[in-house]
């Protein structure tokens, strides 16, 4: 069995472009690479910048100070 050869996927793509045409095609492609680019933004934005509490050199630092007054919760 194996993969195909080169001509049969040029014959797959000639198919393919009968059957939608190269307009619709291209309007397809844009609309994937905008999905592309938009997901690629949205995990770009998801990432949290690092602060003073979640720099690697602030964690497990003791913060020295004192308790003035208490409250009975």
């Amino acid at each position: 069995m194996g993969s195909f050869s080169l001509w049969h996927w040029l014959i797959v793509l000639l198919i393919v472009v009968l059957i939608f045409g190269t307009k619709k095609l291209k309007n397809i492609g844009g609309d994937v690479g905008g999905a592309v680019n938009e997901f690629k933004k949205a995990m770009h934005d998801g990432k949290v910048e690092d602060t003073a509490e979640t720099m690697p050199e602030n964690r497990g630092a003791t913060i020295e100070g004192e308790v003035t007054k208490k409250t009975k919760q």
